[in-house]
């Protein structure tokens, strides 16, 4: 770590996993915290070293439960009221990322809301990796450091020397992350469109394009409850796909995915380390983004450009 900026590396309750990979890749000790929890639920953040005029790096990642994101908050105030010099939000997994417009009457907009909530708590900047949606970035009056997974994605799928590979995306939505993946690997692109009946439950699938003898990779950005990347899979096997692999970027993975993934016709399902995962999948692998996110950190604190480390 060659920088002679002081700073410091804190780790909330649940991502601590990360963190502590964040700064064996720094050469850097985590910083001391404690969070007392009271008999109701309520807790208290405070710092058990001096930050005052540090530049404080704060690793968590707001997946439910809410109080991670609670959390994060009353760390970042605690860390102003340290008088810390500046104060950069970690956050690997951006939770309510989804709720990022208003898609019908009077519902809320909780990607903006969160993003108020760091601004008034006092963060300084923000370092977040595959967002759900990109304009998010603009719901900040302050600097957002947005990472990708492609940075490790990419070399994963190399490495499998897939022949006849295609690149698919489970919905429509995802085509541009898609297309992305597929143009820097030089294979065909294929799309399924689904509709729903309501959350977290598909009604119907197409696939658009040709999967027949060929190696598929799905590229997503969160799965929840597996239900469309799976249905993705099943159809695809049907249609005569060779094998059928997932990428996605957090593994939210909500009870019952993981029995859903499983049983299904996927090959392996592949994560980042954004969130922790603790059940048993066989088919669910994870790779440590710890390294990226170190770097960004150490380019921060040497004023370099960050966009070097990106492959797309």
């Amino acid at each position: 770590m060659s920088t002679n900026t002081p700073f410091s590396v804190f780790s909330g309750t649940n991502s601590r996993y990360l963190a502590e990979k964040i700064c064996d890749n720094l050469n850097c000790s985590l910083g001391q915290m404690n969070v007392n929890h009271f008999a109701d639920g309520e807790f208290a953040v405070s710092y058990e070293e001096s930050i005052r005029g540090s530049n404080v790096f704060l690793v968590q990642s707001t997946f439910p439960t809410s109080d991670n994101l609670m959390e994060l908050l009353l760390m970042i105030d605690a860390a102003k009221r340290a008088s810390a010099k500046s104060i950069v939000a970690v956050i690997p997994y951006f939770g309510w990322a989804r709720q990022d417009r208003k898609d019908k009457p009077r519902v809320s907009i909780g990607a903006k809301l969160v993003a108020d909530l760091l601004a008034v708590a006092g963060v300084d900047r923000v370092i977040t990796m595959d967002l759900h949606a990109d304009q998010i970035q603009g719901f900040f009056n302050i600097p957002v450091d947005h990472l990708y997974a492609s940075s490790v994605f990419l070399p994963y799928i190399e490495s499998l020397k897939l022949d006849n590979l295609v690149i698919a995306t489970p919905d429509v939505g995802g085509s541009k992350r898609a297309n992305t993946y597929s143009k820097y690997l030089g294979v065909p692109l294929v799309l399924c469109n689904k509709t729903r009946i309501k959350a977290n439950e598909v009604a119907e699938m197409q696939i658009i394009g040709d999967v027949k003898g060929k190696n598929v990779v799905l590229v997503d950005d969160i799965v929840d409850t597996g239900g469309t990347i799976t249905k993705a899979a099943n159809i695809m096997v049907n249609e005569g796909a060779v094998s059928v692999r997932a990428i996605a970027s957090h593994c939210v993975m909500s009870d019952p995915a993981s029995e859903v993934v499983e049983k299904s016709a996927l090959t392996e399902m592949v994560f980042t380390n954004s969130i922790p995962y603790f059940k048993n999948c066989k088919k669910v692998k994870q790779l440590s983004i710890a390294a990226m996110f170190a770097e960004t950190i150490r380019r921060v604190l040497s004023n370099e450009s960050i966009s070097t480390q990106y492959i797309v």
